[in-house]
């Protein structure tokens, strides 16, 4: 991969994964780039759950008595 990074920062990589080389250093900044990506989509997904009373029912009833059932098992 051919790309113009902040020098200070790929030094900083490279000091603190002084075991690893470039690619891996790579590797690991994408793969915490699209966790962390994911992690947004999920909190958005989930963002609407917090618009409603955990006791307000629906077809399946309401999480508060879901909640305490569990609890009591």
């Amino acid at each position: 991969m051919s790309t113009t990074v902040d020098g200070e920062l790929l030094e900083e990589a490279r000091r603190l994964r002084a075991n690893v080389n470039d690619a891996t250093l790579f590797d690991e900044a994408l793969i915490a780039l699209v966790a962390r990506n994911r992690a947004r989509e999920i909190d958005s997904a989930h963002a609407g759950y917090g618009e409603f009373p955990i006791d307000d029912s629906d077809e399946w009833g309401n999480l508060a008595e879901f909640r305490a059932g569990v609890a009591a098992s």
